[in-house]
């Protein structure tokens, strides 16, 4: 009864009904809502729960030893997810929430050889997979939602948009490195739009397969290349750096190493544009059941951990965005989609899967709406003359190329 003592104290809004594994009821919450009734298969989890929730309720769930009687797997975690700060003000559970604090730099050990095992965990997963849910063009961070009606192919195709205007793309034949530059899509849209000469690096064979074919049918080969090999191992220069989705791999102990590497990298007159996953809060560790299952390795830091270091390595921040819930409606369409595809992701995998990536897409999407997620675009220049002095310039670029954008989202 250990845990069903502890959700009744943790969850205050909302209608959660927990069924032991004895068949006893215990119903949570003012009651407020549509009820969702868990039910527990297993008596070892009216303890095991206890030690760690946010890892081991996805967990059991994943495995089937928890299943739900009324309401939905969504109806769930929003309900935790709204209580999340009384879950980790309890005495109990926040023993472990210190734990994970005290333990992620060990975490975030991050040489060239791990960094690769990291990323082939998640991204050289079957692309059947990938097309299943994601957008034609197989953008898998943040898109970019102008008013929230969008679809999720134009919301993309802004999204490159928006990083284009602020990458100042002032002349062709600049040459550009993308960091992290997944299944090619961002490199090969500012070769087109911005007439760059693009580089892509990325630690995923699959990715790297994909975006080099992808380049040659392009006709592009010849100004964008992708290469299967680690940031820190690129020794030239380069005039714009842009990098998206790939900063929350880094790990908090390598921030310094990142910006001294991309400070020798970029021009002196250059612009580098980081696009990535933060907190509006205090800073702590990434949920266990994401960092075990999805993405080992990954870290998601604030915008005071960052900025200092930044600055340390002789770098000048020239703009800061913050963009809110653009991830939460981004994390909506992909989850539609998935569920859409359920039966073929089924196939490719097996039901296990399958919950364990409703739990993983789910549970971000809710992260973003309750509990202190967003994302942070960050310019940044060696030189404060090396962009305009008004943001003007980025809104002309939008203007000026918006009907690019809508052309590659239909």
């Amino acid at each position: 009864m250990l845990f069903q003592k502890l959700m009744q104290k943790v969850v205050e809004k909302g209608n959660l009904r927990i069924i032991d594994a004895r068949g006893r009821t215990f119903d949570c919450g003012d009651g407020s809502g549509r009820r969702c009734t868990m039910r527990l298969h297993k008596r070892l989890l009216d303890y095991k729960l206890v030690l760690n929730p946010p890892l081991y309720l996805a967990e059991a769930y994943m495995e089937g030893d928890i299943t739900l009687d009324e309401g939905t797997l969504r109806d769930f975690i929003a309900t935790m997810a709204r209580n999340y700060e009384q879950l980790e003000s309890n005495k109990l559970v926040s023993l472990g929430f210190a734990l994970g604090r005290h333990t992620r730099r060990l975490k975030q050990y991050n040489p060239v050889g791990k960094a690769q095992r990291n990323v082939a965990h998640h991204y050289d997963l079957s692309g059947e997979l990938y097309d299943l849910f994601l957008d034609a063009d197989r953008q898998y961070s943040c898109a970019y939602f102008r008013t929230g009606d969008e679809s999720l192919e134009q919301a993309q195709a802004d999204k490159k948009l928006h990083l284009a205007a602020k990458l100042y793309l002032n002349r062709p034949g600049l040459k550009l490195l993308d960091i992290g530059s997944g299944w090619g899509g961002l490199g090969l849209y500012l070769a087109r739009a911005g007439g760059c000469e693009v580089t892509g690096v990325t630690l995923s064979t699959e990715q790297h397969k994909l975006s080099q074919e992808r380049a040659k049918q392009a006709g592009l080969d010849d100004r964008v290349r992708f290469h299967l090999r680690d940031y820190r191992e690129d020794a030239n220069r380069y005039d714009r750096i842009v990098s998206v989705g790939m900063f929350e791999h880094v790990g908090k102990k390598n921030y310094r190493e990142f910006f001294r590497k991309v400070s020798d990298l970029l021009a002196d007159d250059g612009v580098f544009v980081l696009h990535s996953v933060g907190r509006v809060n205090d800073p702590g560790p990434v949920n266990p059941f994401i960092r075990k299952y999805i993405f080992p390795g990954t870290d998601v830091p604030t915008l005071g951990e960052v900025l200092p270091v930044i600055e340390d390595c002789m770098l000048t921040v020239t703009d800061v965005e913050v963009l809110r819930l653009h991830y939460a409606e981004t994390l909506r369409h992909w989850e539609q989609r998935f569920q859409a595809n359920r039966d073929k992701v089924a196939e490719l995998y097996d039901e296990r899967f399958c919950r364990m990536w409703e739990a993983y897409l789910i549970g971000c999407e809710m992260g973003f709406r309750h509990q202190g997620l967003m994302v942070f675009q960050i310019q940044i220049t060696k030189n404060v003359s090396a962009v305009p002095q008004t943001r003007d310039y980025i809104y002309e670029w939008e203007h000026g190329h918006a009907g690019d954008a809508s052309q590659a989202a239909e």
